[in-house]
This record gives C-alpha cells, structure tokens and sequence, in this order.
C-alpha cells in the first residue's frame, strides 16, 4: 500500500487532469476535473480570503482521515493550526474549514461519510458547493445544516458566478 507521498512522488501520477484521493486501503480514487468546478473553488477561495484575513485558504487540501487521503476542494487553517504542518504532504488534521464543491459524480451519502471524517479530523466547519453556487453550511456539533457559518457568518448563502 504506498503513502500519500510515494503517490504525490509517483511520475505516472504527476500530470494527471484530475483529483486523486485514497480509501483506507490505500486504493487510488480518481475524479474527472471539469472547469465549471474550479471556477466553484476559486470563487470560494477569494471570498474566503477576503473574510477571514487571519488564516490561510489552501486549494485541494489533502486530510489524512481514517478512511485514507480525502482532498477537501478548498481548506481555511487558522495560521495557529497550519504552521506547524504548513510543508506536509499530506495534513494530519483538517482545516478548520473544509469545503466540498458537489457534482454530479458525488452523491449525498458519499459527501455525508466525506463530513464525518473531515469532523473526525479536526474540522470545525464543512461547506458544501452546489452546482449553481448554493452553500450549505455544516457544524461538528449541529447534525443539520445551519443557515450560515459560524467561523464566517458574512460568507454568501450563494456564490454570484456572473
């Protein structure tokens, strides 16, 4: 079973045009890119850093969880939390805020099992993207989703994508 950095040094592996993560067997998963999904990530990524200027926003950030290498399509680290772990390969514990951007290869029950293991990991807050830039925001003490972030309560419900 090879480490998250035996895959990240794999050059069969370097160029790949889309999102690997593992299972806890150390299984390869793959996810097609597509360009309507990066935009999700940026837009997220910037208002993120224009709200909370006191942390880090990192870009597919990889969690090691239980269930192997989960890659959180954008993590907010409090500068506290990164510094530490801030040249892993591979982030022992989660950023604070991990957020998924949903498509159509995702379903409910996977990005359910996603969230746990994000909490299990650390994470105060899980975001989920829709396609049409709708948010929903998650707690790890609040099952159900809550009508905005507590970490950053001035973040759109929606994404303007004009």
């Amino acid at each position: 079973m090879p480490t998250w950095t035996e895959i990240c040094g794999d050059p069969s592996l370097r160029d790949l045009p889309f999102k690997i993560e593992t299972n806890r067997y150390g299984t390869i998963m793959m996810s097609p890119a597509k360009g309507w999904h990066g935009d999700r990530q940026v837009e997220i990524a910037y208002q993120l850093r224009l709200l909370l200027r006191h942390g880090k926003v990192i870009a597919e950030a990889p969690v090691q969880t239980t269930d192997g290498v989960k890659v959180a399509d954008v993590g907010w680290f409090t500068m506290d939390r990164l510094r530490p772990i801030r040249r892993a390969t591979v982030y022992p514990v989660a950023p604070e805020i991990c957020v998924e951007v949903i498509s159509d290869a995702n379903n409910r029950e996977e990005m359910t099992g996603k969230m746990k293991l994000y909490f299990a990991a650390g994470a105060a807050e899980v975001w989920l993207c829709g396609e049409e830039g709708e948010m929903e925001f998650f707690t790890s003490t609040i099952p159900q989703a809550v009508a905005a972030s507590l970490l950053c309560p001035d973040f759109p419900a929606k994404l303007d994508l004009d």
